[in-house]
């Protein structure tokens, strides 16, 4: 694939078109021979040349498909993104970087991205992906004080490894990210080294931003101290970056969340991902199946043709309607769904491939736990021209140790621009108004609730849409799921 090579003139909406269509996801050359996983195996490995019909290919290509879609969406994003010159931001919005490198938003992000469905708007975010392989990245933590924050590191999998956080009582200073083969020597100065089980990494700070001119001020010079570079460059000294001084780089036109799974290219991309990513102890039997296939299809134009049907009706057929709410995760009362093993996958396929599909890149359970719905506590479908009523009992907001809020999202897991500017309520708000009785009522819907409400408002589109609690460091009601979410009362 041949993107635009220079600075001067770069279309990042190109640039995620082809390296969605046509790229290897990792770079790399050939992807290996089935003969050569065989060596590696035991002699029970499924034969070579073995005559597949037509149902055998499209039941294992189903399995294919659900099982590898958020690793070829994670590669694919990294091919894409990574062709940035220079930290920037795509469309002036999404943190965009080359290999090795991060960039930093400085408040919360704008309501016009689509990078990633289901975005907050409680922190600054950052982004960075790395190849740990061609060298370690030093990653640097500034004191942030009583501020919450957190580095999410997630490898190809979408799991998340490391543990650097307030939750964790990170102290500030220079930690390095190597990958599964690194056996490098560790420069004075770097107080710990944090090793991704693959070499490909996603890097995805959040540090809290109360909604506040002050707090975001005060906030600045700490995000400007955020930064990830290649250990080449690490001289023990902390770089300072303003990172609301960076180039913007043009973005795409989409409707929804950015396509980053073609199912045309699934299984011309997937060989690449597996040479990429090594089983897990445990799926080695599911490797070699998969592997059959795809050196048949090699070798048999029908059998790649199948594989090609298959990836289009499974898309569509299974895993469209895993962006629904519920489909996703499991109850948690009130009408609610919750996740489950978020960014700690292991075998969980079906949260995983779930979880990519309608809210990518979620932080770990004891990190941030997840609720959502798209309906009502009548099991209804949430609908802009109508109010609700979500009110939290005295005593019985989120019992967090971070923070806590509730977003509203249309119909494609996004922000809906609206004239108040507001997408969220939560700990960031310090103008919500509590009820005589020490209860919490928050209101969403298209028409205003009335000016005296306003506060707790969460403007709705005319469409349908979904809300979101997110619960920051939760408490142990929040891990062992004996808190519920609140019932959302339809009230006109």
């Amino acid at each position: 694939m041949k993107l635009l090579r220079h600075t001067i003139v770069f279309s990042i909406a190109a640039m995620i078109t082809l390296a969605c269509q046509q790229a290897p996801p990792d770079g790399s050359a050939e992807s290996v021979s089935l003969a050569d996983i065989y060596e590696q195996v035991s002699s029970d490995a499924p034969s070579t040349g073995a005559i597949m019909h037509e149902e055998y290919v499209k039941t294992i290509g189903r399995m294919a498909y659900v099982w590898g879609w958020p690793m070829v969406n994670n590669f694919n994003r990294r091919t894409a993104i990574t062709q940035a010159p220079e930290p920037g931001r795509l469309g002036g919005v999404v943190p965009v970087a080359p290999r090795g490198r991060l960039c930093m938003l400085t408040d919360y992000v704008m309501p016009d991205q689509s990078f990633v469905a289901c975005p907050n708007q409680d922190v600054a975010y950052g982004g960075g992906f790395h190849s740990l392989d061609e060298e370690p990245v030093v990653i640097q933590v500034p004191d942030f004080g009583d501020r919450f924050w957190v580095y999410a590191f997630y490898d190809a999998r979408t799991d998340q490894f490391g543990e650097l956080g307030k939750a964790y009582g990170t102290k500030p200073g220079f930690y390095l990210l190597v990958g599964p083969k690194w056996d490098g020597e560790v420069p004075a100065g770097i107080k710990a080294v944090v090793r991704s089980s693959t070499e490909f990494c996603f890097t995805a700070p959040r540090i809290f931003i109360n909604n506040t001119d002050e707090d975001r001020a005060d906030a600045q010079p700490l995000i400007n101290q955020i930064s990830a570079y290649p250990l080449t460059e690490f001289d023990g000294k902390m770089k300072i970056k303003d990172w609301n001084d960076v180039p913007s780089f043009p973005a795409p036109e989409v409707e929804g969340e950015s396509k980053w799974v073609v199912p045309e290219a699934f299984f011309d991309q997937l060989p690449g991902v597996m040479d990429a990513v090594p089983p897990m102890p445990g799926e080695e039997a599911l490797y070699a199946t998969i592997r059959q296939v795809l050196d048949a299809a090699q070798k048999d134009p029908q059998v790649k043709n199948t594989l090609v049907e298959i990836a289009i009706e499974t898309e569509k057929e299974v895993i469209g309607p895993l962006f629904l709410w519920k489909h996703n995760g499991r109850p948690a009362g009130n009408g609610w769904n919750r996740s489950v093993n978020n960014a700690e996958w292991g075998f969980d396929y079906l949260m995983r491939t779930g979880t990519a599909r309608s809210n990518m890149f979620d932080n770990r359970p004891t990190e941030t736990q997840y609720c959502y719905t798209d309906n009502d506590s009548e099991g209804i479908q949430l609908e802009g021209e109508y109010l609700y009523e979500v009110t939290f009992p005295e005593g019985q907001l989120p019992p967090v140790n971070g923070f806590w809020s509730m977003t509203l999202y249309n119909q494609h897991h996004l922000f809906e621009v609206n004239d108040m500017n507001r997408y969220s309520l939560g700990t960031k708000n310090e103008t919500m108004k509590f009820n005589p009785d020490g209860s919490l009522t928050l209101y969403a819907g298209a028409k205003s609730p009335g000016k005296d409400k306003e506060s707790n408002w969460i403007p709705a589109p005319d469409d349908i849409f979904s809300l979101y609690i997110r619960c920051y460091w939760g408490k142990e009601a929040v891990l062992d799921g004996s808190w519920a979410p609140p019932l959302i009362k339809r009230v006109d």
